[in-house]
């Protein structure tokens, strides 16, 4: 039977697409839906530099608007072509402060045949919180938005927000008005930051970075360490470490290094000045770490269009579950092995923290999504998915749990080279408590077949008998379940935990 609409999409929700018109690049990126953890389906960015010249002209830069207005006509187009239901277009610093700013505004919205919204300093500001809300679970700190004319502070603790402040230290507006110089910029930024009184409540905290320069800092940073784990959201770095890096761009002593090319040109002479912006920032509010985003103003505003119910929702668990009905044999049995695991560690001397505990649902709602591979390659695909997949409300230490935890699942509890990368960025314990998920996965799978209705029967419980610990209990109707393999996987998750096990059916 042929059908025309998509399996591989969630039911229910229509794309939606968001037009970010920013001082030095405009971006498309075109969401699955509307939801607590949207999935990119398109994304897309010129760097038109409308910002160019603004610091001393007072204008947007007439090639740079020409650039941007071709940019919109293709990006409705394609949002159209994409089905998009809803397109919301945002305008920051350069629109909102250049002389020709209303002009091109008007112009913009005649090609997009729809109202464009041009943020205030403080509107920018709450929505690039509110994108940290989104991407991080409970943040504590102050989130930094450095576009390419402004940057915007706010405090954040938990879904509670200061009222954030704008400074005129976009990169691109930082290197005009130095004059191109690095001591100039160093200058002017202390001289904006200094006064800026809420970044001393941020000290022993977390500084959010967000933005473009920003982002490509930290990659800068992910390939000259040979960082396994390439991916930005929640990319976390002490504050020694980052001051230092930060230092080595600034005076360009790294400049030599291989890693550099990967930066795009554009974003490379723009590298020092945002360096500078952040490491003036960091020398007065003193954070503990810096952790850096991939989410910031776009995702921020669709997460003020969810209702109170789905912005309340905790988005790991929502995104994976979401995989779950994408590409698990049953969903309901994922969230069955969710519950009964949470059940069955502390019969193994584990309690776990709230962070633990998340991670273990997420990681038996993705236990299932590498079915369809050949059973050789199981655990590899599961891993190589959970690695690299836009999850967020996430450590990278938590992704490499929950990525480990299912080839363990697949491939036995051991490590292996597959594993070793990983395995450098999950602390101690998540590593054991990933092989002690992975062999209590390898058991209860082989009752289930991989669905629903019998896990929630199984059972640990103490053993009485003084040649065992535990005792795996199984009602008596299940016995035609036992078997050799069935005894080898008990054995082998016996051998891990340094524990006593047997089956007891009753």
């Amino acid at each position: 039977m042929t059908r025309s609409e998509a399996q591989g999409r969630l039911p229910g929700i229509a794309p939606v697409s968001v037009v970010d018109i920013g001082s030095n690049s405009i971006r498309l990126v075109i969401y699955e839906g509307l939801s607590r953890a949207p999935t990119v389906l398109f994304n897309e960015k010129v760097l038109c530099g409308l910002g160019k010249g603004l610091a001393t002209t007072g204008r947007m830069d007439d090639e740079g608007v020409s650039r941007a207005l071709a940019a919109l006509k293709r990006f409705g187009a394609l949002s159209r072509q994409a089905r998009a239901t809803a397109m919301y277009v945002l305008a920051t610093a350069a629109a909102r402060e250049a002389q020709n700013g209303p002009d091109f505004i008007r112009r913009a919205e005649e090609i997009l045949g729809q109202r464009i919204e041009v943020l205030t300093g403080e509107q920018e500001a709450l929505y690039s919180a509110l994108g940290i809300v989104s991407g991080f679970h409970d943040p504590d700190g102050i989130a930094g938005d450095l576009g390419g004319g402004s940057l915007e502070l706010i405090d954040i603790k938990g879904r509670e927000l200061s009222t954030g402040i704008t400074l005129p230290l976009g990169g691109l507006r930082l290197s005009e008005t130095a004059g191109g110089s690095i001591a100039k910029a160093r200058a002017y930024s202390r001289k904006l930051i200094k006064p800026a009184a809420m970044l001393e409540r941020g000290r022993g905290r977390t500084f959010y970075a967000v933005g473009g320069t920003w982002r490509n800092i930290a990659k800068l940073h992910m390939e000259m360490r040979n960082y396994p784990l390439h991916m930005m959201q929640g990319y976390e770095l002490p504050y020694d470490e980052i001051v230092r890096f930060l230092e080595d761009i600034i005076s360009g002593a790294n400049a030599r290094d291989p890693a550099w090319g990967l930066i795009s040109k554009s974003r490379r002479t723009l590298l020092p000045f945002g360096a500078v912006a952040m490491r003036e920032v960091l020398e007065v509010m003193r954070p503990e770490r810096v952790s850096f985003s991939a989410q910031g103003v776009r995702e921020g505003y669709l997460y003020s269009l969810l209702s109170e119910e789905d912005r309340a929702l905790d988005p790991l668990l929502a995104a994976a579950d979401e995989l779950a009905i994408l590409r698990a044999r049953s969903p309901e049995h994922a969230r069955e092995l969710a519950d009964w695991t949470g059940r069955m560690m502390p019969f193994f001397g584990v309690t776990e923290t709230q962070e633990e505990s998340r991670y273990r649902q997420a990681a038996c709602l993705l236990a299932d999504i590498s079915w369809r591979a050949h059973p050789d390659y199981r655990g590899l695909q599961a891993l190589n998915i959970i690695a690299h997949s836009s999850f967020v409300g996430i450590t990278h230490p938590g992704r490499a749990f929950i990525a480990l935890a299912n080839y363990y699942r697949f491939e036995g509890l051991y490590d292996d080279g597959q594993t070793g990368p990983l395995a450098t960025i999950a602390t101690e314990r998540l590593l054991e408590n990933a092989k002690l998920l992975g062999g209590l996965l390898r058991v209860v799978y082989l009752f289930s077949a991989s669905m629903p209705g019998i896990v929630h029967n199984l059972a640990f419980r103490t053993s009485a008998r003084p040649d065992l610990d535990l005792e795996f209990v199984v009602p008596s109707a299940y016995r035609e379940f036992a078997g050799e393999r069935l005894d080898g996987r008990l054995q082998q998750l016996a051998r891990l935990t340094g524990k006593r096990l047997a089956f007891r059916f009753e």
